[in-house]
């Protein structure tokens, strides 16, 4: 099995009040893009600073390509050669050209440099000076800088944060470019589902500073390990166990709304009342209650039938 690219061993971080970082394992190949994902607090941005090399952990290590990243209290300057690090408070030198800030710290060839410019949608930007730069446009040269000093690993934290909807598409096109053309390995932070499930290969869940869950973005999405990793990439079913015998969910209790659907009958179905319809365009969430007292079912259904509160329905298991 060839050598992964990073590999996490046993990541412990505290700050003095309770574990930041506790017990954090997992391993990249080359070409991966993973996605860290948890509500805030849960550790995403320390993590990632410790494998920068930007944050020293207390226990464990981190390794590139089979090397040890040393943290800060071990090196003069912070921070691996081989691994990019693009913060949500990112800074450009102030007064210069683009194209001096980019020329300053690229290791690459005239082509290359042309190339990358293209990709980040920058060449129209290297004539004019740092202070002169929107947000967005800012973001994308200290992404091409980053990128120009050739490391093996791009980390993006919370890069869509702070940007307006035309500016978070274009970051996002240019993020999905250097994916697929310059093949290059990355792990990016993000809280909203629309930013990491089209985008990763692999998803890490974590909580309270703890590894919940790591797959595919179609098992977590549709196998989540609990409540708490249900609820991060939207809405779901906490289905009861009789509820979940009668649609015979094989014992999968956590069912997003669109694995549900109103049938005219079905054998392993149950019945209740729609208690309110909301329009949303491209369908319609259906709040349906089964049981008195019993949390609501949130089932899709197509905005072209027609629903009102009061009707009773049938709810089927949709595998």
């Amino acid at each position: 099995m060839a050598e992964p690219l990073l590999s996490l061993t046993n990541i412990q971080k505290s700050n003095g009040s309770g574990f930041v970082l506790s017990g954090i394992d997992f391993e990249q190949r080359k070409g991966e893009k993973i996605a860290i994902v948890g509500e805030t607090g849960s550790g995403k941005s320390t993590l990632l600073k410790i494998i920068a090399g930007l944050e020293q952990p207390d226990q464990g290590e981190v390794r590139l390509l089979g090397e040890r990243v040393a943290g800060p209290q071990e090196t003069l300057v912070a921070g691996h050669a081989g691994i990019g690090y693009l913060s949500q408070h990112f800074d450009l030198p102030k007064f210069l050209r683009v194209e001096q800030v980019l020329r300053y710290a690229t290791h690459l060839s005239d082509k290359a440099s042309r190339q990358l410019n293209r990709i980040c949608r920058i060449d129209h930007l290297l004539a004019r000076k740092t202070h002169e730069l929107s947000g967005g446009e800012k973001q994308r040269i200290a992404l091409a800088r980053l990128l120009s000093s050739k490391p093996h690993l791009l980390l993006l934290d919370e890069p869509y944060a702070h940007l307006d909807a035309e500016m978070k598409a274009t970051l996002k096109a240019v993020v999905d470019d250097l994916t697929h053309k310059l093949n290059i390995s990355m792990i990016l932070v993000s809280h909203d589902p629309d930013d990491t499930l089209p985008w990763a290969d692999s998803i890490v869940v974590l909580r309270h500073g703890t590894l919940v869950q790591r797959g595919t973005p179609s098992h977590v999405y549709h196998r989540p390990a609990n409540a708490y990793a249900a609820a991060l990439f939207g809405e779901f079913n906490q289905l009861s166990p009789a509820v979940a015998r009668k649609l015979q969910t094989n014992s999968v209790l956590l069912v997003r709304p669109e694995q549900l659907r109103i049938v005219r009958q079905a054998k392993n179905c149950v019945t209740g009342t729609i208690q309110a319809v909301r329009f949303f365009g491209n369908h319609q969430t259906l709040l349906i209650a089964v049981r008195p007292g019993r949390p609501l079912l949130t089932v899709w259904a197509s905005a072209r039938q027609t629903f009102r509160a009061g009707d009773k329905v049938k709810v089927a298991y949709a595998r």
